[in-house]
């Protein structure tokens, strides 16, 4: 299954319990880990999510690229995303 597909099967919770019904994973995000992932599921780009976070909360634009290019990284290597 491709990485994107996959990421669109992801069930995430209000909470930020997510499972992957592919593997049978589960993982747990904190509040940005949430907004990104939702984001990502809708089709949003790196910068669009970029754009969107910097618009909601009080945050140095540097420091929210790369926590958002971590978990960018993360979400790839578990084959969620590509």
């Amino acid at each position: 299954m491709e990485g994107n597909e996959r990421l669109k099967n992801l069930a995430l919770s209000e909470t930020g319990f997510l499972f992957d019904p592919s593997t049978g994973n589960t993982y747990t995000l904190n509040e940005t880990g949430i907004i990104v992932l939702k984001l990502l599921k809708e089709g949003n780009s790196k910068d669009e999510i970029v754009k969107v976070i910097l618009s909601e909360y009080d945050v140095e634009i540097e420091q929210l690229e790369r926590d958002v290019t971590d978990l960018l990284i993360q979400l790839q290597e578990l084959g969620i995303y590509q």
